[in-house]
């Protein structure tokens, strides 16, 4: 077997293989590198050594049987017997369900999540899309600070777990996505840096030293990047990757890391027969994320959209600290732009940022499912002070637009029955002083918007995981019960419907009037009620009720009475045949 490692700085190279050394000698093909082969097969546990200096595991580690700090183990990724032949499954008509697997089901394993599939089949959602599955140091953790980029957490389960996941998913009709993060590695476990330079000083993130994608060496860098991605995408048979805050990576050279990648990934698809895609964080609110390469963009095929969370949220709950203040000082009407134009700060001005923000995006050239829209996320949940969801009387407003909205729809696991677990942010660091500084760090920020110390949950606590596992009990429940079959509902009619998964913003008429939200997408009408008292919403033709929740009035004159945090989805009649359902 060949191993093979890129260190450009070390004078010697050293494998540690079945308790004896053997030394690499230089690639003479390519500058940095270092190569030998061996006898060597699945499991097999190795570790590299430069000039002489301690055991590191391999940057390229297919698996780290003992956690980030161990050895390294071969895996052989042809060993793995697929039972279900997968033609890959695209971003056009998807309905995307966000999934940690460390707190989907008690056990946090993918086994054990392989048992609860059934329920999102049911629910009618097309991909899951799993949280950071690389290694980290402990056994819970949201995933964000992985140090292994090509392996698996091994108390998930590791390769081979993640791979019947994949399978099993498949089996049920439902593509895999996966978050990945290029711009930061963990601040413990981490041991690229004896091995070349894998970050840079030239410039500063929030974690410190950027990844290094401009300065010398950043080819390589780049190509470990690129090829971590690719391999996902290849060996576990994955339908798309979601890149984590793509706007933390500082990239100044004329072909920028995201435009490259976006190439390599649709190389791959071509060459696999399947469709694969890209999905971005990005807080830039900038069309050219999204744009195809040959437009001028980077050629990222979708990006969260978090404006369409942010003028929801303040609508719904009536929220507006912090980088809500904007969008709730617009009420529904900054909900109307966005559904129409995709994004709310489109170069006008956010007094959160005290500058203008983004740049308008062109509705009649720039489909909508390019865009994710949520009522809910890891970060929109966990990085609350206490983890608090949104409560039922809250999702089925927010639900009824997420679902009919022009976007690809994204939810969070748990929210489709109105989970009353929260979700909280927790850490297993086992170096004390850090678990401390964390700790302390999450508090003082949260002091800062008036909370006590006593309230902000230890990250570090066990029971703070406990807490934000979800309680499958609860959808068996009469409240969970009925917003679970209200959140089917919408999915299957947006499913049997194309002119609701039609992604044209241009098509889009959306109108706010006081506490309520009228938007005409072709046939149908989705009215919303935000406040606590019925409301009355005049219709522009006659329409009858497809969807309830709960049951609204038609009134002689053409209007709909809706009831407090109703919704409603109608069709205007003489347009179709779907029957009316009331929940």
């Amino acid at each position: 077997m060949l191993f093979e490692v890129w260190a450009p700085g070390a004078r010697q190279v050293e494998i540690l293989i079945d308790d004896r050394t053997h030394r690499l000698g230089p690639d003479p093909s390519r500058t940095g590198w270092w190569r030998t082969e061996l006898p060597a097969g699945d499991g097999t546990r190795y570790a590299y050594r430069l000039d002489g200096g301690p055991p590191l595991p391999d940057p390229r580690s297919r698996r780290q049987p003992d956690g980030p700090d161990g050895p390294s183990a071969v895996v052989d990724h042809d060993a793995f017997a697929w039972s279900v032949p997968w033609p890959g499954r695209g971003l056009p008509r998807a309905v995307l369900y966000e999934l940690h697997v460390g707190t989907f089901t008690p056990e946090g394993t993918f086994d054990a999540a392989i048992e609860r599939l059934p329920h999102l089949a049911r629910l009618g959602v097309t991909h899951v899309e799993l949280m950071p599955v690389c290694p980290f140091p402990g056994t819970n953790g949201w995933g964000y600070e992985g140090v292994s980029l090509w392996a698996v957490h091994e108390p998930y389960g590791g390769p081979e777990a993640m791979k019947r996941f994949v399978d099993a998913a498949h089996a049920h009709s439902l593509g895999v996505v996966l978050d990945v993060v290029h711009n930061h590695l963990g601040p413990s476990g981490n041991h690229l840096p004896p091995f070349g330079p894998y970050f840079t000083d030239r410039h500063h993130t929030p974690w410190g030293d950027a990844v290094n994608l401009d300065a010398p060496g950043s080819d390589e860098v780049r190509d470990f990047l690129i090829g971590s991605a690719l391999a996902w995408l290849r060996d576990y048979r994955l339908d798309g990757l979601r890149l984590d805050a793509v706007h933390a990576l500082v990239d100044t050279r004329a072909l920028h890391f995201l435009e490259e990648l976006s190439a390599a990934v649709d190389g791959l698809s071509a060459a696999l027969g399947r469709p694969l895609f890209l999905i971005a964080e990005s807080d830039l609110n900038d069309p050219r994320t999204t744009a195809p390469r040959d437009q001028g963009g980077l050629g990222l095929h979708a990006q969260w959209n978090d404006d369409f969370h942010h003028a929801l949220h303040t609508a719904v709950t009536g929220e507006s600290q912090g980088y809500y203040a904007d969008f709730a000082a617009s009420g529904p009407a900054g909900l109307a732009k966005v559904l129409g134009r995709g994004f709310f700060h489109d170069g006008s001005w956010s007094s959160f940022r005290g500058r203008h923000h983004g740049r308008p995006l062109d509705p009649a050239s720039a489909p909508g499912r390019r865009l994710l829209g949520y009522a809910q996320t890891h970060d929109q949940v966990g990085n609350r002070a206490t983890g608090d969801r949104l409560p039922p009387a809250q999702l089925g407003a927010a639900a009824a637009l997420v679902l009919t909205s022009p976007f690809t729809p994204m939810l969070f696991m748990g929210e489709e029955w109105g989970a009353a677990t929260p979700w909280q942010f927790f850490t297993d660091h086992s170096d004390a002083e850090l678990g401390a500084a964390i700790t302390r760090g999450r508090r003082r920020e949260f002091a800062a918007h008036g909370w006590s110390e006593e309230e902000v949950p230890d990250p570090q606590d066990p029971a703070t995981r406990d807490r934000s596992v979800l309680d499958w009990a609860e959808p068996d429940k009469q409240e969970h019960r009925e917003l679970l079959e209200w959140y089917r509902a919408l999915i299957a009619l947006r499913r049997a419907e194309p002119e609701l998964a039609d992604g044209r913003l241009d098509e889009v008429t959306a109108t706010a009037g006081g506490r309520t939200l009228r938007v005409a997408r072709g046939p149908f009408r989705i009215l919303v009620n935000f406040s606590d008292t019925p409301a009355r919403v005049p219709l522009n033709a006659p329409c009858e009720v497809l969807l309830a929740r709960p049951a609204c009035t038609l009134q002689q004159g053409g209007a709909v009475q809706l009831p407090p945090r109703g919704a409603a989805v109608l069709r205007v009649r003489g347009t179709g045949g779907a029957a009316t359902v009331e929940g």
